[in-house]
């Protein structure tokens, strides 16, 4: 109850900034030094708070990078934040999250031109009512918002580890969750259906993949310790905004006057857009690692979300999941004697 009154009534946490505070005026007092020009990836830029998530980092100087889908919504994207940045850097990749290999084909293409990599932003996600399979005959939901950006991360680390290295620069991953992680039971959460869901329900998909995306930032933040690499992944909860996910949501469940009447209390994409970017470049976070974050403040997450021996044990079942798919054994032939 002290949680909901604090949300609605916009109180700050403990970093200064609550559930009002806006994009641009978390990282208002953040300075961007040219000789040390940042490049952020930002994933599902085009659209909600992706929008604003790389309009708010352009507008500090950063180079933004987006891999995206549909290039006419990119391009109208760069244009936009050209507007308002002349100066920006905006790179665009033609690039399915969902797709195996074309989150390879982005990886070596960004790589390919020796640019630097500071942050990652995996942003992307859908919500779907229905049942429907990617390239790689993998459930949507799931190979777009969890395992894409598993593979995009694994791909692009050791670039940002050793940026982190030459540059002094901490780098940061942040992985988009959703409070809606903690509706998963234990039971339900398997790895096998979740690839190829028996009985389809596109609320439990979707929560899902975002306690998939939180476990993800446990594991990796394991693995990043281990090594001293100067790189943080942390896990954001953006809040409840006002986009197209969470209209398709709840379509069926409620009328369009009441959808009206409930938006009212819902975040503005710019709004929902401040933790990612809180997380992305405040001084406050330095070092902080394997965390969960909502409305700028470090939060808590589910009891299965904290389960060490989950995580890795879903790291490890998408590591080899990943193997099969982009590294299959060699095919046998057989010699036919006379």
């Amino acid at each position: 109850m002290k949680e909901a009154l604090r949300y609605l009534a916009g109180i700050a946490g403990p970093s200064g900034f609550g559930s009002n505070s806006t994009a641009e005026q978390v990282i208002q007092d953040y300075a961007c030094s040219d000789p040390l020009h940042l490049t952020a990836i930002i994933t599902g830029a085009t659209s909600g708070i992706g929008v604003e998530t790389a309009r708010a980092l352009a507008k500090k100087g950063l180079r933004i990078v987006i891999p995206a889908r549909n290039l006419r919504k990119a391009d109208e994207l760069k244009e936009v934040i050209r507007k308002e940045s002349p100066k920006a850097e905006i790179i665009i990749f033609e690039t399915d999250i969902s797709s195996f290999v074309s989150v390879k084909r982005f990886c070596s293409g960004f790589l390919a031109l020796g640019l630097p990599l500071n942050i990652l932003i995996n942003n992307a996600g859908i919500y779907s009512q229905k049942l429907e399979f990617s390239e790689d005959k993998i459930e949507m939901t799931f190979a777009t918002n969890y395992l894409g950006h598993f593979l995009l991360t694994e791909l692009l680390l050791e670039k940002m580890i050793g940026t982190a290295e030459k540059t002094g620069i901490q780098g940061r991953i942040i992985n988009l969750s959703s409070a809606i992680h903690s509706w998963v039971r234990r039971d339900a959460f398997c790895f096998n259906n979740m690839l190829n869901p028996r009985n389809y329900d596109g609320t439990g998909a979707y929560s899902q993949s975002k306690l998939a995306n939180i476990l993800h930032v446990k594991e990796v933040a394991t693995k990043l310790q281990t090594r001293n690499a100067r790189v943080t992944i942390n896990a954001v909860h953006p809040g409840i905004v006002k986009t197209g996910i969470m209209r398709e949501s709840y379509k069926g469940f409620i009328t369009d006057s009441l959808y009206f009447t409930a938006s009212k209390l819902l975040k503005s994409t710019s709004q929902g857009a401040s933790t990612t970017c809180y997380v992305a470049l405040s001084p406050q976070v330095e070092g902080v690692s394997g965390k969960y974050f909502a409305d700028c403040n470090e939060s808590d997450c589910s009891a299965l979300a904290n389960d060490e021996l989950e995580a890795q044990k879903l790291w490890m079942q998408t590591n080899a999941l990943l193997q099969r798919y982009l590294y299959p054994p060699p095919a046998q032939h057989v010699l036919l004697c006379d």
